[in-house]
């Protein structure tokens, strides 16, 4: 191992291991699984270092690496189902949310969490992650003009969701968006 490659992979790890952090804890059920995710997902960064792009781009690359180590993952969590009931419901109480959350705040999880997994990620990048729609498009793979067509619709789907239950009354806030 080089003195470079050591110091490239520790200049990436300390830019970038609290963002992928709160990226991994944000889509996992236990903070154990978001370790887990980020330590992969560097694995394959020091396996790859020499192929992530520089500057910002790398940042994006690691976003893509995230997206698909979590699928792995969400694959193997869904062919072991190793966790056990009462670890389970001791977890879950970690995650209750407190007698000062709103019943608001609720709802809005619930319907969030009832959106298709592409909107969820969507919006999840953009509001989570900071991502506007060209750095989307880099973690996506795809055109920019096709990330804010998603997104739009995305937004518009949330928005529909949101006022039907009655917690946002101006349909355009959500769905006319505002990134660009």
């Amino acid at each position: 191992m080089s003195d470079e490659r050591a110091a490239a992979f520790e200049t990436l790890y300390t830019g970038m291991f609290h963002h992928l952090l709160g990226y991994a804890t944000r889509r996992c059920d236990t903070p154990e699984d978001a370790a887990d995710v980020v330590a992969e997902i560097f694995a394959v960064a020091w396996r790859h270092l020499d192929r992530i792009p520089p500057g910002e781009q790398a940042r994006l690359w690691l976003y893509g690496v995230a997206r698909n180590v979590l699928a792995n993952q969400r694959r193997g969590a869904t062919r072991q189902r190793l966790l056990p009931k009462v670890l389970a419901s001791e977890v879950a109480t970690l995650y209750e949310p407190s007698a000062e959350d709103s019943a608001d705040l609720g709802t809005v999880a619930a319907i969030f969490r009832g959106l298709p997994d592409s909107d969820r990620e969507l919006l999840s990048l953009v509001a989570w992650e900071g991502l506007d729609p060209g750095q989307i498009a880099t973690v996506l793979g795809c055109s920019r003009n096709a990330v804010r067509i998603r997104l739009h619709r995305a937004r518009r789907r949330l928005a529909k969701e949101l006022a039907s239950a009655g917690i946002v009354s101006d349909l355009h806030s959500l769905s006319g968006g505002g990134v660009r």
